[in-house]
């Protein structure tokens, strides 16, 4: 003989309150483990930005002492002013197309934003099924 089965009766209010708390828990602990990973990955970045700080320092260190080969060397057939200036007017010129480069890229970044703010506002009307 089996033990009598007995039955467990909720009203829908107490199973609606049981999945609402479960899903509180459950955004709950996704928030949390968001949170411990994008800690991590910001100490994994600021690792990483460090070495791009250390290579950005090496990397202007050459290119200053390769100025200055440029310059003395040049200053072996030409006046040394003259050395400085043709130097000087190649940084010019390589600042220049750098900074016109970037300032393009710029242009196509904000370009990105408004439709991102369109899409981002059309997230609430879409949750309500419009």
């Amino acid at each position: 003989m089996s033990a009598p089965v007995t039955e467990r009766t909720q009203s829908v209010g107490d199973l609606l309150g049981d999945v609402t708390r479960d899903m509180s828990t459950l955004l709950r602990q996704e928030v949390d483990l968001a949170k411990a990973e994008l800690r991590e990955e910001a100490v994994q970045a600021g690792k990483a930005g460090g070495m791009f700080g250390g290579a950005a320092l090496a990397g202007f260190l050459t290119v200053l002492f390769l100025s200055y080969a440029a310059w003395w060397g040049l200053s072996n057939v030409m006046d040394q002013g003259w050395a400085a200036l043709i130097v000087a007017a190649f940084w010019a010129v390589v600042t220049a197309i750098t900074a016109v480069v970037g300032r393009s890229k710029l242009k196509q970044l904000r370009e990105v934003l408004p439709r991102t703010q369109q899409t981002a506002r059309q997230v609430p009307d879409a949750l309500r099924g419009r």
